[in-house]
This record gives structure tokens, sequence and C-alpha cells, in this order.
């Protein structure tokens, strides 16, 4: 699907980032096998991280070595350790971001029926079945994700992303209304977005979703694009933010408000979106 497609390289960055913690926990009392798993993690996450920076002189045979003896870290630890339910999801993080789709969600898979408590496993699961043009079967995955964990932003998002792009299937199914579909996509974006204030993917997102509901809350739209403007580290940001207000203020029909903001914006950039709200504004009456 489009969007999730789209945001697949951060989705899977973010996914990194959740399992490198999880991975990390070394204590006193770490076993062997945890110790072995810490150290291929802490080396798939510096691999990842140097093949994503912009080097024109980065050496991509080396890389490939370099994963393929992570690779085979993890085959022997598994191996040794069948029913390691954190390795295989590890491994299986690893194979999807070097695009060994098919090996990496049977990874996945293996470590949800060895352990079933681990909300990133069912989150990643559902991301991949979803991809594959199956949402129906993707969303109790994503649900589940956000039952173990109801406090981490990316399983609101992911869900409502997931509500949104596949919007006719689930109309179609017969078990999802119009207003419910509306409502959850909505509920999904607005919670990602308050449980992660400073990521601006989650609150742009939620200010956008204002505009798919039947019968938009402008009010609540303003107040989103209001705080994101407040936020904003740059004027291109910040009358970015602008002109979505303005859009807003003309859909509330309050023309000479939107036409206040419009004055201010100002960056080249902008100006061909500022023109098409310009061009909905009625002409001012002659005094």
């Amino acid at each position: 699907m489009s969007q999730l497609a789209h945001m697949k390289s951060l989705l899977l960055l973010l996914i990194l980032c959740l399992v490198v913690p999880l991975a990390a926990r070394a204590t006193e009392s770490e076993s062997m096998t945890d110790h072995t798993l810490r150290q291929l993690v802490e080396r798939q996450k510096e691999l990842l991280a140097e093949a994503a920076k912009e080097n024109p002189h980065f050496d991509e045979e080396n890389f490939k070595l370099q994963m393929q003896q992570v690779c085979q870290g993890y085959d022997t630890l598994l191996r040794e350790n069948p029913d390691y339910a954190p390795g295989y999801a590890a491994y299986g993080y690893l194979l999807g971001k070097i695009g060994m789709r098919k090996a990496s969600i049977a990874m996945l898979l293996k470590s949800n029926d060895l352990d079933a408590d681990q909300p990133m496993v069912k989150n990643q699961i559902g991301n991949f079945i979803a991809e594959e043009g199956r949402p129906l079967e993707a969303l109790p995955y994503f649900i589940a994700a956000i039952q173990l964990d109801p406090k981490q932003p990316l399983y609101h998002y992911q869900l409502a992303t997931l509500l949104h792009e596949a919007r006719d299937d689930f109309l179609k199914s017969g078990e999802w209304t119009a207003a419910g579909l509306e409502h959850s996509e909505h509920e999904g974006f607005r919670q990602a977005a308050e449980l992660a204030p400073d990521r601006i993917e989650f609150t742009y997102r939620y200010a956008e979703s204002f505009y798919d509901l039947t019968i938009p809350d402008w009010d609540g739209a303003l107040k989103a694009w209001g705080k994101l403007e407040e936020k904003a580290q740059s004027d291109i940001e910040r009358q970015t933010m602008r002109l979505q207000a303005a859009n807003v203020l003309i859909k509330q029909g309050k023309p000479d408000h939107a036409r206040l903001l419009l004055a201010t914006i100002t960056e080249p950039k902008l100006q061909e979106q500022k023109q098409k709200l310009v061009a909905q504004l009625p002409a001012k009456a002659e005094k």
C-alpha cells in the first residue's frame, strides 16, 4: 500500500531502535545466550547506521561480508538455542532490513510461536502482511501489539495508517461501518500524537487526519496546526503549518482570517500552495 511503502524506512528504523534496548539489557546475571544476542544486535546496528550515511566511498562489498558474518552468528545462536524467541525476533528484523522478506517473516512467525507476548513482533508481522495486500489479516496483529504495549505510539500510528490505506477493503468486509472506521483511524493518529508529541511524523499526520472526517472538527484541526506551528524549527516549517491553518479557515467560511494568515506566507517554495488557497478566497467587496 502506498503510504505503508512510503513509511517503510522510517518504521524499520523505529523498530530497530526499539529492539536494541530489549536485546541490550546487560546485567550481572546476563546469560551467555543473551550476551551473544546483545553483541549481534549492537553489531548490526553499527553496520546499518554506517550504511545509512551519505558516504560516496562506502564499501558495499565489505558491508555485505560483515553483514554475512552477523547472519552466521545468528544461525549459530539459534542452532544452539532453537527455542530462543528473542533471537528469532532480532534476526527477523535484520533480514527484513536487508531485503530478505520471506526469511524475515519466517523468523518473526517462529518467534511469535515461541512467545506470543512480544508487541514489536506482532506489529512487524502485521506490517509484512499489510504490505502483501492482506489488510484484514494484518489487523489482529496490530491490535494485539497495542494491547500488549498501549503506550507505544508506533503501534497506534500503524493501525491508523492501515485503516486509512485499506478503507475500501474494511468496508467491503461488512465488519466495519464508515463511521466506525473513520473514528478508529482518527483516534489512532490522535493517540500516536499524544504519546509522542515531539515526533512530527505522528503529530503532522494527526493534524491531517481532520481532513478525512465526514463531519470535520475544524476547531480541533486549527488547534492541532497551531501546536505544530509553535514547535516548528524553521520559518518554512512555521509557514507550512500556517498554510494548513489558512486552509481550515477557508473551509470554516472565515475568508478574512484566512487572508490575514496567507499574507504572512513569504517563503518562495510555498508560493504555489499559497496561490491555490488565495484562488479559493471570495473577492473583496468594494467599499
